[in-house]
Order: C-alpha cells, then sequence, then structure tokens
C-alpha cells in the first residue's frame, strides 16, 4: 500500500466512518500520534478538504421575507458565488446541516434522489443520529447505461444516521400503465410505498427542464419526452412528476406511467423538505413553494430573491 493509499484510508475511516483515532491506530497497527500526523498529512496532500462556513453566508433576510411570502414553516438561503456544481455542493451542505439540527430527529425520512441529495448525503456527519430509517419514495433504478446513485444515497444517509435503508428497487417512469399498476400491487413494492406515506420527514430536490436532467440520463425519458413536456407547460419534475407553474401535473399519461408516491402526499405532510439549487430551476421553485408541494425550502440567494421578484 502506497502513503498516499494509507492517507486516504485513514482520512475515510475519521471523517466518513466516524472512528477514533485510537480505534484507527488500533486497527492499523499505528501510535495515535502517528494517526494524527497523518490527518493533518492528508489535508496538506489535499486529500482532505474542509470548509468553514462563516454564519453570514446564510442569507437571513431572505430567510425570513420567503417563510412570510409563501407561509413556510422555515427557509434556509445560502449565499453562492459560483458554477452550478458549486451551488449545487453549497445548497447540499445547508440541507445536511439542516437535518442535523432537527431536534428531536426525524425516525423515518423518505427520500426521492438526485444530485443536490448527493451532497446532502455526503455532508451528514456519522452519528448525527441513532436509529434513522431512510425508505425511497419513487422508483430509482437507471433505464440506461448511466447508473443512478439513489441507492448509495439512501443508504449513505441511514448508515451515517445509525439505521437501516429500505430501497425501492423499480425505475421512476415505466413504459406503460399496465405495468406500474402489476408492481404497484406486487407486495415488494407495495410494502416500500405504504411505509413510504407515514415518514416524518420527506426530503427532495425537483428537477428542472434543461438537458441535463436526471430523468434522461438515467433513460427515464429522452430529450424529445422533455421538449414536449415544455412546449405542454411543464416547468420541471416533482418526484418524477411533471408539474406547471401551478403544481399541476402536464401529462397525465405519463403521471400514471411514473411509480412512487402521490404529489397529494407531500402537501399533507408533516414536514417536506425541498433543495433547489441553480437558476435552471427557478420556475419550477416557484411552483413547488406556492403550490404547496414543501413547507420548507432549501436553497441559493439567487432563487430566493427570484421568488420574491415574482411575488
Amino acid at each position: 500500500m502506497s502513503d498516499d493509499d494509507q492517507l486516504y484510508q485513514v482520512a475515510v475511516r475519521y471523517y466518513e466512518d466516524g472512528e477514533t483515532q485510537e480505534q484507527i491506530a488500533h486497527a492499523l497497527h499505528l501510535t495515535r500520534w502517528k494517526v494524527g500526523r497523518m490527518l493533518a498529512e492528508a489535508r496538506e496532500a489535499g486529500i482532505v478538504r474542509i470548509e468553514v462556513l462563516h454564519p453570514r453566508s446564510r442569507v437571513r433576510a431572505l430567510e425570513q421575507a420567503i417563510k412570510e411570502r409563501y407561509a413556510l414553516r422555515d427557509a434556509v438561503v445560502v449565499s453562492v458565488d459560483g458554477d452550478p456544481e458549486q451551488v449545487r455542493d453549497r445548497v447540499g451542505a445547508a440541507g445536511a446541516d439542516h437535518l442535523m439540527e432537527m431536534r428531536p430527529a426525524p425516525r423515518l425520512i423518505g427520500v426521492s434522489w438526485g444530485r443536490t441529495l448527493d451532497r446532502l448525503a455526503g455532508g451528514l456527519t456519522p452519528g448525527w443520529a441513532t436509529g434513522v430509517h431512510v425508505v425511497q419514495i419513487n422508483g430509482a433504478l437507471s433505464r440506461s447505461r448511466q447508473p443512478t446513485s439513489a441507492h448509495s444515497m439512501a443508504s449513505m444517509i441511514a448508515h451515517h444516521g445509525g439505521g437501516t435503508a429500505t430501497l425501492l428497487a423499480a425505475p421512476a417512469i415505466l413504459q406503460q400503465q399496465s405495468t406500474r399498476a402489476v408492481l404497484e400491487s406486487d407486495r415488494a413494492v407495495a410494502d416500500v410505498l405504504a411505509l413510504a406515506t407515514r415518514a416524518d420527514l420527506f426530503l427532495y430536490s425537483p428537477g428542472g427542464m434543461g438537458s441535463d436532467s436526471v430523468l434522461v440520463d438515467s433513460g427515464q425519458i429522452d430529450a424529445d419526452d422533455l421538449a414536449r413536456l415544455a412546449r405542454a407547460g411543464a416547468v420541471g419534475d416533482v418526484l418524477g412528476r411533471f408539474i406547471d407553474a401551478r403544481g399541476q401535473i402536464v401529462d397525465p399519461d405519463l403521471d400514471g406511467r411514473t411509480l412512487g408516491l402521490s404529489l397529494d402526499v407531500l402537501r399533507s405532510a408533516t414536514t417536506s423538505v425541498a433543495l433547489v439549487s441553480g437558476t435552471a430551476k427557478r420556475a419550477v421553485c416557484r411552483a413547488v413553494v406556492s403550490s404547496g408541494l414543501c413547507d420548507v425550502l432549501i436553497t441559493d440567494d439567487q432563487n430566493a430573491r427570484h421568488l420574491l421578484e415574482a411575488a
């Protein structure tokens, strides 16, 4: 094993698995002093990057204005200045912080999937909670050669929360409505969806109408479908269900082939958290908050300002 490989191994054990320096030293037959030195070397080598955010990175005035204007329970707005990936990273990190600060910690969390939720899962500190059960609330299996990270994301949230994950092994959008009906009548799928409806907290990130849609990447729909939906008035998707500016389904046939919880479940949920990042999701962000699809919004300051200007 090279020196860099050993630095990486020690860093993963400490920062991701939550082991103490003493535990790592015992497992790898090192001294505790050596482990501490290796963690410092991992930071110096760029293997570990630590970001410390000043409290002013949250824009409290925008948070309060968004809460009041859209009658939300809570809003988290982070100041960003970078490319879309950096914006997504910051919003995902803010989502992780929000989840870890919840008291009491949720016991049953329903999760969708997507790139922003990947960032949230990666930002959770091991041991942030105990006994957390995570359940997927819509299909996520890829129908293309591009696999999704949905199952690993849900499992990571559960693992860091000292609990378990219940996964939904099916695509988000099927070819036929009859196929969806058969799957939902199967006990393996029906039990997962029944469990999902009882979640204390729902976490999701709505999708935009851009060419980088995760639904397109995973083969659930193609670019032509996306263009047709846009012409029909779609501004984005929530749990794979495409909505217009009022939060209404734009294509009943496509919706009938979509596997997962209905949007009415989100609207009636005790706590539903939407994470939205980037200018490409401005329209779907407004549709989500104005149609009752979330009661907690976590977003960037540019999206927040657009919400207030549009209002």
